[in-house]
């Protein structure tokens, strides 16, 4: 990620968003803009909101979204997750930004690894709404779930090569082999055909 070196206020960065034709994210102040993803990278994300829609159906209150809605705390950040969830009414509010996510999913790349585990995880501690922050590895069958207790208290559980994920936010369990489902490089991830 590369910022844009300068102070800009949350209203200058959202209207400068609604025009570029590339995405930025914002923290605390600086712009940065986002990297292009890998093939790899866009099949798994594909692979968990095909799961994620097709468990939800079309009657439920909840609403997922890709990489291309932005999920805001106060003046503090506007991220754009790889997927994420929101089952709460005043996200229906604004098309652009939704601020009461219960499940955010980030899929693993090399140049945002340590800021998704470390800086992404504590920004969205901050909104009460979040109860599971799941990150998905490209490099082998791994998924890590952090989700919050009712005290408040984030716990970790991984899931490797041969086990079902559980999404306890959504009620959404399934074998992690659907997540690396047609990869061009199967091996790389644990698959062999």
């Amino acid at each position: 990620m590369i910022a844009i070196p300068h102070y800009i206020s949350p209203e200058e960065y959202l209207s400068i968003e609604q025009r570029s034709s590339i995405r930025h994210e914002y923290l605390r102040g600086l712009v940065y803009a986002m990297a292009g993803g890998s093939d790899n990278h866009d099949r798994i994300a594909f692979n968990l909101l095909k799961l994620i829609d097709n468990h939800l159906g079309d009657d439920s209150d909840c609403r997922f979204h890709a990489g291309n809605v932005k999920v805001n705390y106060e003046a503090e950040f506007y991220y754009y997750p790889d997927a994420f969830v929101t089952c709460d009414p005043r996200d229906k509010q604004d098309r652009y930004i939704k601020r009461h996510p219960k499940l955010v999913v980030e899929v693993l790349s090399p140049s945002t690894e340590a800021f998704d585990r470390e800086g992404k995880l504590n920004d969205y501690a901050q909104l009460e709404s979040l109860e599971e922050y799941v990150l998905i590895s490209q490099a082998e069958q791994r998924v890590e779930c952090r989700r919050r207790d009712a005290s408040g208290i984030w716990g970790l559980d991984i899931y490797r090569l041969g086990d079902r994920v559980t999404l306890t936010s959504i009620n959404l369990e399934f074998p992690i082999a659907e997540l690396y489902r047609g990869l061009d490089d199967l091996q790389a991830v644990g698959i062999t055909s």
